[in-house]
């Protein structure tokens, strides 16, 4: 089944391969009966629903259905849904009539039923609230027998151990709490998922634990505004903050992600977050929404903020922590937005370049007080998110970093199958050719090219456990050392200045020498594992490619087999050349071996 979020971002045909939302996202799950199979797919940006999807996956899996890569097989689908933006209602809609004229049993689940749970859509079919995901199989079990099952009550928080399927195994998507204090006015994720409430510190850093265990390599903290956190239960975001990051390993093998956070909250605790996010452990990255250049605009939104108060906030981070990168959204054509209004939007996006700008065009949802004001034209709307998305694209945020070394964490395979990807400390998306068994492994860089979206890189030398800094200096000898180590952890916090690694020369950098196996240098081999690594993946992901166009029916078997595609033939030359030259080599021995008898 197809992400309905996948219908919102990422279809632009200038997305690199592999790039990766900066957000966790909403993920549609079709599910199997048990022995048969789930359905999933991968998604991007919104908060909190990815993780939810990864828990009823878990959930379902544990109690004996598995995942499917065919929904027309399945027995039931599952639709996780987001009430943030129409197209995932829209793209439900769709979903669901499909399904039905499959007479396939149905499940709804997540912000479009929480919210709008009497949608004629929704007629005679099994929907679970955000907060009962832990009653899952419950509704999919009775759906199975033909029961319309529906639970909206909304109770105490899901528990963070519930049995879990990740879409990545290297990263841990782990939501802080659930729902917001904001009331913006376009908006109805509040109700959906209501009023603030937050986990204790000792349970997400009892699930933080739990995670690196689990061999997770990235922790990204979910949330619909993680700057909230803790203003229901007397504690607050950098407390918590401090407690995760005492819990990750001292070498950076396991990376913390902060998530979105708007404005409002995030002020009070600037200084505090600044030396939070400058911790070798703690990607430099923030999702801050602004929403609008003018504070016009902001003000009938009811953001609860100054276009002044966001640019404290980009200014102080940017200032204080080295590599920050911040990412942004925008909603063009807000009702009674003016030429003005909107120009002031794009004078702001352009003084501070944001490598990641998330553009959507307001759409009203129904019952929210800005459905009910006067719209703007909608062909208004479109120019103006054309002329900010030109804007957008004209920066270059990557010019400048070829040649840098760079440590980069390694998580996914690219969507071209050939490259692997990683992220810098400021989170920019590096793309590499590497064996998979780098997978999950951090690196030194060097950065041989760069897009728009992403830099290419090529390896230099692995990153396993903690080592001196006698292997970086040999490498990067006209380098700074605790730049590349970040700001290292004090008694009292972390200073706002950049000093060099209290941990001495071994923690903050945690290059490897005392294991030949696993942490040695790799530049004269690289080239050939990384051409081997490239072959076999581009290999596997051409035939999964013909396999999906055989499937699909868009591509028929020539003369009752497959044709070979040009890596198979690389593949089956390499293996006769090498089969020959062996054959030559024992016919010459024998002919030596018999004319000196």
């Amino acid at each position: 089944m197809e992400d309905i979020e996948d219908l919102l971002i990422g279809s632009r045909s200038t997305t690199p391969p592999g790039f990766r939302s900066p957000l966790p996202a909403a993920v549609g799950v079709g599910v199997g009966s048990k022995r048969n199979k789930l359905s999933s797919s991968p998604s991007p940006a919104i908060p909190g629903t990815q993780s939810d999807s990864e828990y009823m996956a878990g959930q379902l899996s544990a109690f004996g259905y598995s995942l499917s890569d065919n929904p027309d097989q399945a027995d039931l689908w599952l639709i996780n849904t987001c009430t943030v933006k129409s197209p995932s209602q829209s793209a439900m809609d769709t979903i669901i009539t499909k399904g039905k004229s499959l007479n396939k049993p149905l499940v709804v689940a997540g912000c479009v039923p929480q919210g709008s749970r009497n949608l004629k859509e929704l007629e005679g079919i099994s929907i679970v609230g955000v907060q009962q995901i832990d009653r899952v199989v419950e509704i999919v079990e009775e759906t199975l027998k033909g029961h319309e099952v529906r639970l909206l009550t909304r109770k105490k928080l899901p528990a963070l151990d519930l049995p879990k399927v990740r879409k990545n195994k290297f990263v841990e998507i782990l939501p802080i709490n659930v729902g917001c204090l904001g009331a913006c006015t376009y908006c109805k994720t509040k109700h959906a998922r209501g009023h603030l409430g937050s986990y204790t510190i000792d349970i997400l850093v009892g699930r933080v634990k739990s995670v690196i265990s689990d061999g997770v390599k990235e922790i990204w903290l979910s949330s619909e505004d993680t700057g909230a956190y803790g203003r229901d239960i007397g504690v607050n975001l950098p407390t918590l903050l401090n407690a995760l990051v005492a819990e990750l390993p001292a070498d950076a093998s396991t990376m913390l992600r902060i998530g979105m956070t708007n404005p409002p909250y995030i002020l009070e605790h600037l200084k505090e977050i600044a030396e939070i996010l400058r911790h070798p452990c703690v990607y430099s990255f923030l999702h801050v929404p602004v929403q609008s250049g003018s504070d016009t605009i902001l003000s009938a939104m009811n953001r609860e903020y100054t276009v002044d108060e966001f640019r404290t906030v980009v200014e102080t981070l940017t200032k204080l922590v080295p590599e920050m990168h911040i990412a942004t959204d925008i909603i063009c054509g807000f009702p009674g937005e003016t030429d003005e209004d909107f120009m002031q939007t794009v004078n702001l996006v352009k003084e501070y370049k944001f490598p990641q700008v998330h553009i959507s065009q307001f759409y009203p949802r129904p019952g929210t007080p800005a459905a009910r004001m006067k719209k703007v034209p909608s062909n208004v709307v479109k120019r103006r998110s054309r002329e900010l998305t030109n804007v957008f694209e004209s920066f270059t945020p990557y010019s400048g970093m070829e040649g840098k070394v760079e440590r980069i964490w390694i998580t996914d395979i690219a969507s071209d199958g050939i490259h692997l990807v990683g992220h810098t400390k400021g989170y920019i998306q590096v793309l590499i050719l590497a064996p998979d068994h780098m997978l999950g492994a951090s690196a030194m860089v060097k950065i041989t090219s760069v897009g728009r979206w992403s830099v290419f890189g090529e390896v230099i030398e692995t990153i396993d456990r903690v080592s001196g800094n006698k292997v970086l200096n040999k490498l990067l000898p006209d380098r700074d050392l605790p730049s590349l180590c970040g700001i290292s952890a004090k008694a009292g916090g972390f200073s706002e200045e950049p000093e060099s690694c209290a941990c001495g020369s071994d923690v903050c950098c945690g290059i490897d020498k005392s294991d030949n196996s696993r942490g040695t240098a790799v530049p004269q081999n690289q080239s050939k594992k990384s051409f081997i690594g490239w072959m076999l993946r581009k290999r596997e992901h051409l035939h999964k490619k013909v396999e999906s166009e055989l499937a699909s029916g868009s591509v028929k078997k020539h003369d009752g087999r497959m044709k070979w595609d040009f890596v198979d033939n690389i593949l089956l030359s390499g293996i006769s050349i090498s089969i020959l030259t062996i054959i030559a080599l024992v016919a010459a021995l024998t002919f030596r071996v018999f004319w000196s008898k």
